[in-house]
């Protein structure tokens, strides 16, 4: 039996992992969960500054999970991270909403993920990913900040409105936003 199938034996799990970065974390961080029978179900993992940080969902047996609680400050010498375990539930198929990507692109300037979030809060609206990252312009190498994600939309929200709402935010900041419909969203 596979650790998605909806009758699962396994236990699951969010393993962080923080520590400077070197050739083979990702590697050491695959076998330490391979070495216990677990898989590996989703991850992001990035190099943040001089820092090596991942987020992966995990699914083990809950033997094998115990045991790597029991080692799991041995193991984290070991590999010369900050490792943290916090069991949760098996992924839940979104039923209830409707796909969207968020792109915005701007100078770097302070703000723009609180301002942009705050505005979807308020429509209720479920951030499923986020992603930034800040980069050299061409030509000028002046600051740009890209920020990507991934929405989910419940059956309350007007898209129309929304897309009013981050166009006047985006006037305001000086942001190029984009929100653009993932699959087949239904017509707005």
């Amino acid at each position: 039996m596979s650790p998605s199938s909806p009758s699962s034996p396994f236990t699951y799990f969010v393993l962080t992992a923080v520590g400077t970065d070197r050739v083979g974390i990702v590697e050491d961080l695959a076998n330490l969960v391979a070495a216990r029978a677990g898989n590996i179900e989703e991850s992001k993992m990035a190099v943040l500054g001089g820092e090596f940080a991942a987020v992966m969902l995990v699914a083990m047996g809950q033997a094998d999970l115990e045991r790597l609680e029991a080692g799991l400050a041995s193991a984290a010498a070991a590999l010369d991270l900050r490792l943290e375990l916090k069991r949760t539930r098996q992924p839940e198929p979104v039923r209830d909403g409707r796909p969207y990507f968020l792109e915005t692109v701007s100078l770097d300037t302070p703000g723009i993920v609180h301002a942009v979030t705050a505005l979807l809060k308020q429509h209720g609206i479920s951030i499923e990913e986020l992603e930034t990252e800040t980069q050299p312009a061409p030509w000028t190498g002046a600051p740009m900040f890209r920020m990507r994600a991934t929405l989910i939309l419940g059956p309350q929200v007007a898209v129309a409105r929304l897309r009013s709402e981050l166009s006047d935010l985006g006037a305001g900041m000086d942001l190029e936003v984009s929100l653009k419909a993932a699959f087949n969203a239904p017509p707005e």
